[in-house]
């Protein structure tokens, strides 16, 4: 799926938000969204899903499907949803269920059975590390990581052709956080989904992606190609590491 972003604004009284002219989110790319706190990383990713309406612009997606390729407007049109996978916070999270519970859930508003679901739930044993599942607890009662893996998992459980993560890493101990990384350069690999992904964690970011888009003050500032993190020296001398 690839994502063409069109003179897109978004602002929230005098403080300009979003203000991109135009950028293209290439099919098959990890992209990387890189920002100090307030670049408006968080409130691309809201647009892009529809979570709040731009004030100018539009964003067009072009999916793949058994007929072939089809253009859509998240704002005008829902063909989109069943292509994409994203967790921005655990506010996408139904917290009075179990793990187990949600999984199902997700699964069933994706149309998978219950067994289909449990199966791709399975695949990310590593991941979760026995905290996650069997535990008897509901959402609300776990650890600010495992509700972060409860939602990236979530994601994913539809094999998306698009899969938008905000701040991933967050919460995560050094294992799982090596763990995601794996999980997102393999899933793109074998699925050749468009993966996006902003973070905090430079060098995460770095390690994953195949270009980074820097954001300031709602604007993409820069577009860098990241092949064998050759990114690394300009983001680490713009944000003095």
């Amino acid at each position: 799926m690839s994502i063409q972003i069109t003179n897109l604004k978004k602002s929230f009284g005098d403080k300009t938000a979003v203000d991109i002219p135009a950028f293209t989110f290439n099919s098959g790319d990890i992209i990387g969204l890189v920002g100090n706190n307030g670049a408006g990383k968080t409130t691309l990713f809201r647009l892009m899903l529809d979570l709040i309406k731009a004030d100018e612009g539009q964003v067009t997606m072009r999916l793949t499907s058994d007929g072939g390729v089809i253009e859509t407007n998240p704002a005008q049109s829902e063909d989109w949803k069943a292509a994409t996978g994203a967790y921005i916070d655990e506010g996408f999270l139904i917290d009075f269920l179990t793990p187990e519970e949600y999984f199902r859930f997700v699964g069933k508003v994706n149309g998978l059975s219950e067994t289909e679901t449990d199966e791709r739930v399975a695949a990310f044993a590593t991941f979760m590390n026995g905290e996650v599942l069997g535990q008897k607890k509901l959402i609300r009662n776990l650890s600010a990581g495992n509700k972060q893996k409860v939602g990236i998992i979530s994601a994913l459980i539809n094999h998306p052709q698009q899969l938008i993560l905000d701040e991933p890493f967050n919460f995560l101990d050094p294992s799982s956080q090596n763990s995601l990384k794996h999980i997102l350069r393999d899933y793109n690999a074998q699925s050749g989904a468009t993966v996006i992904v902003s973070s905090h964690n430079l060098a995460h970011t770095i390690d994953i992606s195949s270009r980074i888009a820097l954001l300031e003050n709602g604007r993409i500032i820069k577009d860098l190609p990241n092949h064998d993190g050759s990114a690394r020296n300009e983001l680490e001398e713009y944000f003095g590491c």
